[in-house]
């Protein structure tokens, strides 16, 4: 029953909220409450008691956006690092959902709880583009693109050390950290969901590498905990180890250039720089790109300057 009503598609509703309206009895087969393992028989009659939605208790507030793309049904939207993407523990003003509702004050009612239009997310000082739906129909349509994975998405990460290899992947599952709840970690077994991570070399400078990062899962912190995984943490990192050197390890000039290189960012090199999915009301393939932030583009400029003559 509920694979169908999902794919039904004419309520309106994810599958997760389809779920817990079955679990409280408000899905009714021929007037009596259904599993959601139900077969369901031709003539069978459903109805639904949907309560109504309590408008969002989040305050609209107006806050410059880079808007990259707009239409009735998605905003393509360029993030920048700093930003929170939806209120969440200690934050709860200031975000961008905040800012949306100003902007386009119809998504109050659209996805999820506390973080309305919000389809995927990026980290606070992750940098770049992400997609956010105007309305309910819009938003189900990307999330199960995101489900089905024709949503592409490719991210640029500064790393320290040298990966080795021109390309790899990295199938690790991901969980909550039992230690700390804050943090992510690869988790075998049970407590651990799929990801994978699909990585390319685009510029080695021995002290660090660029990296073209492809997700095809899309876990929480999953960039960061996989490249850390590998022993080469994203650059700027506080959580993940991007901060911590073998400082015995490298020269005096090395040293200086991380320092340097950690002063300029202050945050983790990780950028959001294309985008790519199809349109929920048209199916047309709409892809974005997002040009390195200025702190991004000059730690490059650094990295390649200090590479030139080492290398000559």
């Amino acid at each position: 029953m509920d694979q169908w009503l999902a794919k039904a598609r004419l309520t309106g509703l994810s599958r997760n909220r389809l779920q817990k309206l079955i679990d409280v009895g408000r899905v009714l087969v021929n007037g009596k409450p259904g599993k959601s393992s139900l077969r369901l028989k031709p003539g069978d009659k459903l109805s639904l008691n949907v309560p109504a939605r309590r408008a969002s208790p989040l305050v609209a507030e107006a806050q410059p956006l880079t808007v990259v793309f707009e239409d009735d049904a998605v905003m393509v939207l360029d993030k920048p690092a700093g930003l929170v993407v939806h209120p969440g523990a200690g934050v709860q003003s200031g975000t961008l959902v905040n800012a949306l509702l100003h902007h386009a004050p119809g998504i109050a009612k659209v996805g999820g709880a506390g973080r309305p239009g919000i389809v995927h997310r990026l980290d606070r000082d992750t940098s770049g583009l992400l997609v956010v739906a105007k309305t309910e129909d819009a938003y189900q349509a990307l999330v199960e693109a995101l489900r089905e994975r024709t949503v592409t998405r490719v991210y640029l990460a500064l790393v320290w050390g040298d990966p080795g290899p021109s390309e790899g992947t990295i199938d690790l599952p991901v969980g909550r950290d039992p230690k700390e709840r804050k943090r992510m970690a690869v988790m075998r077994g049970l407590a651990g969901k799929p990801a994978r991570t699909h990585w390319k070399v685009l510029e080695r400078f021995g002290l660090a590498t660029l990296l073209e990062v492809r997700l095809e899962t899309g876990r929480t912190h999953q960039i960061r905990v996989h490249l850390a995984a590998l022993r080469y943490p994203v650059v700027g990192d506080p959580v993940y180890g991007g901060r911590v050197k073998k400082m015995l390890s490298l020269r005096q000039s090395e040293r200086s250039l991380a320092d340097a290189l950690l002063r300029l960012l202050r945050r983790q090199a990780l950028h959001a720089a294309q985008l790519e999915f199809p349109h929920p009301a048209t199916g047309e393939r709409l892809h974005f790109r997002s040009e390195l932030p200025s702190d991004l583009r000059e730690a490059l400029e650094r990295l390649r300057a200090f590479a030139a003559p080492h290398s000559s």
